[in-house]
C-alpha cells in the first residue's frame, strides 16, 4: 500500500523568487533528512506566480506534517496543503 501524498501550493512574488528558491531547497533537504521523502518543487504552467511542493509516498504522516509545518513557516508565504491517498 502506498503512503500519503501531499501537495502544497502558494503564490510567490517575483521579487522574492531567488531568495525563496534557496529556502525551498533547504526545506526539501530538511524533509528528506528527517522523513526520507524526496520532494519536488514545481511552477504552474499557466501562472508563473503559483508554485507547488509535491511529496509522495509519505509513510509517517505525523512526523512529516510536523517537519513540513516547522520548516515551511520559514518561507514566509501563505501555503495551502492538500492531502491525498490512493484511490485503489
Amino acid at each position: 500500500m502506498r503512503g500519503t501524498s501531499y501537495y502544497v501550493y502558494y503564490k510567490v512574488d517575483a521579487a522574492r523568487l531567488g531568495e525563496l528558491r534557496s529556502a525551498v531547497a533547504a526545506l526539501l533537504a530538511s524533509i528528506e533528512r528527517a522523513c526520507g521523502v524526496r520532494g519536488r518543487w514545481m511552477r504552474r504552467r499557466d501562472d508563473p506566480a503559483t508554485y507547488m511542493e509535491v511529496y509522495e509516498d509519505v509513510k509517517d504522516e505525523k512526523t512529516f506534517e510536523s517537519v513540513l509545518e516547522r520548516e515551511g513557516a520559514k518561507l514566509g508565504v501563505q501555503r495551502r496543503a492538500e492531502v491525498f491517498i490512493s484511490g485503489e
